[in-house]
C-alpha cells in the first residue's frame, strides 16, 4: 500500500529510491541489532532509525521490511537468521521493489493540491492513513509494517496521530521512523520506539554505495570531505556541480570581512528564476555547510582536507579561536531558519541570497583580526 501520489518526495535526487536498493553499505552494526531482536522472538512495535541524512537509513528501513514481510512472525523464526538478505525473486521482494504490498505503507510528505508542488510538511491526513491501512485484516495474516521517511517532517497534530498508534500498536505490526534529527521530535515518540543508530559512511563504503548508484570515477577527497559520510549528500554534490559551486562560494568569501558587491550579486541572481530552484535550495545547503566548516575550524582549528582551494587559509582567518566558533554556530543556526522561513513563504531567492551573504559578511567583521 503506498499513497496516491506519483511524485515521490522521499526519493533523494539523482539516486534511485531507497526501496529498490537491495545492499545497504556500511550499517552492519544496525542490521546485526535488528536481527538480534528478532531472533528473541519478541519484536518491539517502534523502531527508530536515526543517523544523518543520506546514510542509508531509508533503504535500511525497506531492506527491514522486505525481510519481515517475507519471513514472518518472529514468534515461530524457522531458522535463526544470519541476514536480513531476501532473494530478488521473492514475492515479497517483489511487490516491495514495485510500491504495491498491500501490507506495507508508506508516510512521506505528499503534494499540495493548489500548487502541485512537495508540501514542506507530513500532515495528520498523511498519518491517519493507517488507521485504514490497520483496519485491514492482512489475508494471509502477515505482519504489517509502515514507514514514515522522514519523521522529521511531521507536523504536530501528525505527530499527535502518529503518538496514539504507538501507544496502542496493532498486533503484528512494525512502524519504522526514519529521522535525521531525533530530537525534533516529540520526547513521547522517542520513548515509544527502540531507538537504531545509523552511523556516518567511511571512505570505502562511501565509494562502495556510489558505485551502487552507477557513480564511479568522481573526485574523492573533497567530494569525502564536504559529503560528511553521507552518500546522499554526495550524490548531490555530484548531480548539482556542488564541489564547483562551493569552490565558488569560498571565492567569494575569500576576501572577508569585504564581500565583492558584484560577484555577490551574480552569485544571488544566479539563483532567480523557476529553473532554478534546485540550485537554489543546493546553494542554502553549502552556505549552511560553511557556516558549520567555520564553526568547527575555531574549535578544532584547519580541517585536515579542504573542501576547496583556498579554504583552509580562510577559516583560520575568520575563525581564529573558540569565541568566533561560538560566533559561527549561533549564525549558521539563525541563518538555517531564516532559509527554512524564506523558502516556506517564497521570498526571492536573490535577495534571501544577498541577506545571508550580508551578514556572513558583517559576522566577519567581528571574528576577523583587525
Amino acid at each position: 500500500m503506498t499513497d496516491d501520489e506519483s511524485v515521490e518526495t522521499d526519493r533523494s535526487e539523482g539516486a534511485e529510491h531507497p526501496r529498490l536498493t537491495e545492499v545497504v553499505h556500511g550499517q552492519s552494526a544496525a542490521e546485526d541489532e535488528f536481527l538480534a531482536a528478532y531472533r528473541t522472538g519478541r519484536l518491539h512495535s517502534g523502531w527508530l532509525l536515526a543517523g544523518r541524512q543520506g546514510i542509508g537509513k531509508a533503504t535500511l528501513a525497506y531492506r527491514i521490511a522486505r525481510f519481515v514481510l517475507a519471513k514472518g512472525s518472529p514468534d515461530r523464526p524457522p531458522a535463526a537468521p544470519a541476514t536480513l538478505d531476501i532473494p530478488s525473486d521473492n514475492p515479497d521482494v517483489q511487490l516491495v521493489h514495485a510500491g504495491a504490498h498491500p501490507r506495507l505503507c508508506v508516510i512521506r510528505r505528499a503534494l499540495d493540491d493548489k500548487t502541485g508542488k512537495p508540501r514542506t510538511q507530513i500532515t495528520v491526513d498523511e498519518v491517519r492513513r493507517m488507521r485504514g491501512f490497520f483496519n485491514l485484516t492482512a489475508v494471509d495474516g502477515g505482519w504489517r509494517v509502515v514507514i514514515v521517511d522522514a519523521a522529521d517532517d511531521m507536523n504536530n497534530p501528525a505527530a499527535n496521530a502518529l503518538l496514539k498508534v504507538l501507544e496502542e500498536p496493532p498486533d503484528r505490526s512494525l512502524i519504522l521512523l526514519v529521522s535525521h534529527q531525533p530530537s525534533r521530535l516529540l520526547p513521547t515518540i522517542r520513548s515509544r520506539c527502540r531507538l537504531l543508530r545509523c552511523a556516518a559512511l567511511s571512505a570505502t563504503d562511501m565509494a562502495a554505495a556510489l558505485s551502487q548508484q552507477g557513480l564511479d570515477s568522481v573526485p574523492a577527497e573533497a567530494l569525502g570531505e564536504l559529503a560528511g559520510g553521507s552518500v546522499g549528500r554526495a550524490i548531490r554534490l555530484i548531480r548539482m556541480d556542488g564541489i564547483e559551486t562551493y569552490a565558488a562560494l569560498v571565492n567569494l568569501l575569500s576576501h572577508l570581512p569585504r564581500i565583492d558587491r558584484s560577484a555577490a550579486i551574480w552569485l544571488a541572481e544566479s539563483c532567480a528564476g523557476r529553473n532554478a530552484e534546485p540550485r537554489f535550495a543546493h546553494l542554502l545547503d553549502l552556505m549552511d555547510l560553511f557556516l558549520a566548516r567555520a564553526a568547527r575550524a575555531g574549535v578544532l582549528g584547519e580541517p585536515p582536507i579542504q573542501g576547496a582551494p583556498g579554504e583552509a587559509r580562510l577559516l583560520a582567518r575568520i575563525a581564529p579561536h573558540d569565541h568566533a566558533a561560538r560566533t559561527w554556530a549561533a549564525l549558521q543556526q539563525d541563518l538555517s531558519a531564516r532559509a527554512r522561513q524564506g523558502k516556506a513563504v517564497n521570498l526571492d531567492p536573490a535577495g534571501l541570497i544577498l541577506d545571508m551573504l550580508w551578514r556572513i559578511e558583517e559576522t566577519a567583521r567581528t571574528t576577523s583580526p583587525a
